[in-house]
């Protein structure tokens, strides 16, 4: 995608993980690779939080780690630098648009995302990637927690919403969202199966 600062927050158990993996980032091309902690649930928008010390007046590429792509996000980080204000959310056409958050369009706007709806506007998916600019870490800093006790993406979107500030681009190539086991079983199979085929 042409980023190469890259912070990830992690928590639990999880984080010497990510550590003895990626290491300090050089073999992946990063040219700076930062670790965070978050301390219990407290949603993406808390985890988003803890970069403002990383990027305090810089746009931020949110990408939730259980999100998996076929090609890279360069054209999309590229327009929306090309904007430059507000956020920018990306969609993928599904064929169950039931179980993600879902945008209604309105033109080129999205006018309002509806989470797991029970009858979609539309059959796509807002996948687990975010572009921001620098007002994120306020809007998150007035948020109040969710009946979840979290603090909620979903709201951050919803005030550039408000400001009539955010934007939509597509994702190409095939995308996978692995929250679960039987997701992440199934996106292994795929990307082995595109690995032998390369071969």
């Amino acid at each position: 995608s042409g980023i190469d600062e890259i912070l990830i927050v992690t928590g639990g158990d999880h984080a010497g993980g990510f550590l003895k993996l990626l290491g300090d980032g050089k073999k992946l091309g990063v040219r700076r690779l930062y670790y965070a902690y978050q301390e219990g649930e407290g949603g993406i928008a808390d985890a988003l939080l803890r970069a403002e010390g990383f990027a305090p007046d810089e746009p931020v590429c949110v990408i939730l780690g259980d999100n998996i792509f076929e090609h890279d996000l360069r054209a999309q980080v590229q327009r929306f630098n090309e904007v430059g204000i507000g956020a920018r959310v990306l969609l993928k056409e599904v064929s169950d648009p039931r179980r993600f958050g879902v945008p209604e369009l309105e033109g080129d706007r999205v006018i309002r995302i509806f989470e797991k709806p029970a009858d979609p506007p539309c059959n796509y998916a807002v996948v687990g990637v975010y572009l921001c600019d620098h007002r994120v870490f306020d809007i998150v800093k007035h948020l109040e927690p969710s009946q979840r006790g979290e603090l909620e993406i979903a709201d951050v979107i919803n005030q550039y919403i408000a400001w009539g500030e955010l934007s939509y681009d597509f994702v190409d190539g095939w995308w996978f969202d692995a929250g679960t086991p039987d997701a992440m079983v199934h996106a292994a199979q795929v990307i082995a199966a595109r690995r032998c085929g390369s071969s």
